[in-house]
């Protein structure tokens, strides 16, 4: 098969790829960053297929430059072609390789059993931990106040590596946690189920995710040599050397975190977004990962699905030499009746050389098309799902704005049929004369009303007054009275008898 071909094929897929990952959302801004990643999707394929054509060229005009110095047709192209694809796998298996020893979740189950993980120590405070097919849960639901870790058996003995963790925390609106993930000396009988408020004296790095400051959601970097003890200082939070806000609570699906560790930098991406990165920062071989939780009353569920660590340089796991093999047989000659010839070895080890080394070069710069390529996938995956959340959340927005206008507009046909009933009965009737029989019905009943109301109250009143000669005779009767009293007073004073001094 053309190298060229393979190249024009891959650039094909990802163009498929791409315009299957693509949502035309109504947004335009989505759809100009999906242009752009679109067009860099395209740039990257092109690169690769222009590197991999160079490459298939080279090795042509290497393969017939070899094949011409050679003098005989005894030199087999299958032998060389075997030659290359081991070169080829050394390339490519040396760009990085898995540390099992401290890895879990590689696989399709991160344990065969259910009560622990090969190579890791599970512990727990308050709960007992649950290990599933697909993840091991350090602080479940429910209850409260609880811990858990998981630290690996083995120290890693590389110098540089790359790590990814995945996580997923979920739990009520007011909830709460905090989850560490370590590389120290001695981390599992230091530091146990400590979270970093409450760990002492350790050696090592810590990246500290939790709710610290209110914003929803932090990730950050904490350094100690073993000489400070963060329990017992007053603003551990003052310590930390990176940071970057993160909100990973009840997102309904695992947050990727990635550590990388090089002689040059130390760099920490939370779902392939850079979070910091200094090259300030040099972690020591012999360390151990391990990770911690703990929860409060109201708590927050961790989950860890995987935790992958691998050597940059490819100091792991070395795929198996051919030493002790049996060695390679002399080529003999095919053509009867003809003397086998020597094969001249002037040309070939430079030749094999220079292949192996744009072979490495070539592997590399297809890694990182893939990474990048990847990236760019998995970016616009994720902003066709934050378009189509967008987009539903529009059309239930525009529904219920439908729905309210629709009432809207049924009340307002109401009360024009009931204007419009009331101006045709207007319209249609004439209430003149009823309301001047209505005047005249109440200007007859008032005249009738003053006139016999006047009569009737004169009447009343000449009724029911007293009359002059019964006051007359009350007069006299009164004055006759007082006549005789007086009279009587007098006759009984002048019969009193008198006394004499």
């Amino acid at each position: 098969m053309d190298f060229t071909d393979v190249g024009i094929r891959h650039t094909i897929l990802n163009s498929v790829q791409l315009h299957h990952f693509i949502d035309f959302s109504p947004s335009a801004a989505v759809i100009a960053k999906e242009a752009r990643l679109c067009v860099i999707a395209i740039v990257v394929g092109w690169v690769t297929t222009s590197v991999v054509s160079t490459a298939a060229q080279n090795f042509r005009e290497t393969f017939a430059n070899s094949t011409s110095t050679s003098s005989s047709p005894n030199v087999k192209p299958h032998n060389m072609m075997r030659t290359l694809a081991s070169l080829a796998l050394l390339a490519v298996g040396a760009a990085a390789q898995l540390i099992d020893s401290s890895s879990f979740g590689a696989g399709q189950t991160i344990s065969p059993t259910r009560d622990s993980i090969p190579g890791w120590t599970i512990g727990a405070e308050g709960h007992e931990p649950q290990v599933l097919s697909d993840k091991l849960i350090l602080t479940p639901p429910y209850p409260g106040n609880t811990r858990g870790s998981a630290w690996a058996q083995s120290p890693v003995s590389q110098s540089e590596w790359s790590a990814e963790f995945q996580f997923r925390a979920s739990g009520p609106e007011r909830a709460g946690g905090i989850l560490q993930l370590w590389y120290t000396k001695d981390g599992q009988s230091r530091i146990g189920t400590s979270s970093i408020y409450t760990v002492g004296q350790f050696d090592g790095f810590a990246l500290v995710i939790d709710t610290h400051g209110g914003r929803g959601g932090s990730v950050r970097g904490f350094l100690n040599d073993g000489t400070i003890d963060y329990k017992s200082h007053n603003s551990p939070d003052t310590l930390a050397f990176g940071h970057c806000d993160y909100s990973y609570r009840n997102l309904g699906r695992p947050s990727i975190v990635k550590l990388k560790h090089t002689s040059s930098i130390f760099e920490v991406t939370i779902d392939d977004k850079l979070c910091f990165s200094t090259n300030k920062v040099v972690l020591p071989a012999g360390n151990t990962f391990g990770i911690t939780a703990a929860t409060p009353e109201n708590p927050d569920s961790f989950e860890v699905f995987k935790f992958i660590l691998e050597s940059v340089t490819g100091q792991g796991s070395t795929i198996p030499s051919n030493q002790g093999s049996t060695p390679q047989q002399p080529i003999r000659n095919l053509i009867p009746n003809r003397p086998a010839q020597p094969v001249p070895n002037t040309g070939t080890e430079a030749t094999m050389n220079s292949l192996a080394t744009q072979i490495v070069d070539i592997s590399g710069r297809i890694q990182l098309a893939g990474k990048a390529t990847n990236t760019i996938l998995q970016e616009l995956q994720n902003q066709a799902l934050k378009a189509d959340q967008r987009h539903a959340e529009l059309i239930q927005k525009s529904l219920a704005q439908d729905r309210q206008l629709a009432q809207f507009d049924s009340r307002l046909s109401r009360v024009e049929q009931l204007l419009q009933a009331l101006q045709t009965d207007l319209q249609s009737k004439d209430y003149s004369g009823r309301f001047n029989q209505l005047h005249e019905t109440l200007r007859s009943s008032h005249l009738s009303l003053s006139e016999n109301l006047q009569g009737h109250l004169l009447s009343v009143i000449t009724a029911s007054s007293p009359r002059m000669g019964f006051f007359i005779f009350l007069l006299i009767a009164f004055q006759v009275v007082l006549v005789i009293s007086y009279v009587i007073y007098k006759r009984r004073r002048a019969n009193m008898p008198k006394k004499f001094l």
